[in-house]
């Protein structure tokens, strides 16, 4: 429940298994992003249970909830880069949880965690950008230098909260495959938004659908239909809600 009243989730009854790569789909205001953000406790639900592990996130105090958010990684519609600051230095951020505070200001990192860093560029394609300021990068680069960040982090769970709406179409099907073999590679357990169809039926192991804060679909790919997301969306699919191919 919002401060102003409004309920932004009703009824929710989940559960993630390790290594799934899962996206939930919905219109504007289902609640997708209410749902990704309780996990790490962005958006704390008022009533209920969230369990990581067995154990019961929303009764966190400070230092176990920054272990939790050092645990599940984030990636953001808007990268959530420090533009002035080089690439390497962007991922690097990611050991923040793991490192002493005042190292870390001075940019006096483990050799291991600055190596750490580059092989994560290097997974996702962009070594070559590390010494590169963040502002000189186009958007998919920006949020691939994300992706490798939260695997600097080195996280159980990454959240991705529609990771790729400010994308072109081939720039958002780069985005995607990147996040999903590295999260297969690593056996992360990756949660993410989508409002693309397509999207959601190429890259997800099994989709959930939200509609008006509740629940409204929860199975595997193999059993999801165009009809799924009628039901899903409440009213027929528009051309809105599919992105295009990769060669578009």
């Amino acid at each position: 429940m919002y401060p102003n009243g409004h309920q932004g989730l009703k009824n929710i009854n989940l559960k993630i298994n390790d290594g799934e790569f899962v996206v939930i789909v919905g219109m504007s205001g289902a609640g997708k992003s209410s749902l990704i953000r309780s996990i790490n406790r962005m958006v704390t639900p008022t009533e209920g249970e969230l369990l990581i592990d067995n154990e019961n996130v929303l009764a966190f105090r400070e230092k176990k909830l920054r272990q939790l958010r050092t645990n599940v990684g984030m990636v953001f519609q808007n990268y959530n880069l420090v533009k002035r600051m080089s690439v390497l230095r962007n991922v690097m951020s990611g050991r923040l949880g793991h490192t002493n505070t005042f190292r870390s200001l001075l940019g006096l990192f483990p050799q291991e965690d600055l190596q750490l860093a580059m092989n994560n560029l290097k997974r996702v394609g962009i070594a070559e950008k590390a010494y590169v300021r963040a502002d000189q990068l186009s958007g998919g680069q920006q949020q691939r230098v994300s992706i490798a960040r939260v695997l600097t982090q080195q996280p159980k769970v990454i959240l991705a909260d529609e990771p790729v709406a400010s994308l072109d179409p081939p720039t958002s099907h780069r985005v995607m495959k990147d996040l999903r073999r590295v999260s297969k590679e690593d056996n992360l357990t990756t949660i993410v938004n989508l409002h693309f169809i397509d999207m959601a039926m190429e890259y997800a192991d099994r989709i959930i659908g939200l509609r008006d804060g509740e629940v409204v679909f929860d199975g595997p790919i193999s059993e999801v239909t165009e009809a799924t997301f009628e039901e899903i969306y409440g009213r027929p699919i528009k051309d809105d809600d599919l992105i295009g191919s990769e060669e578009a």
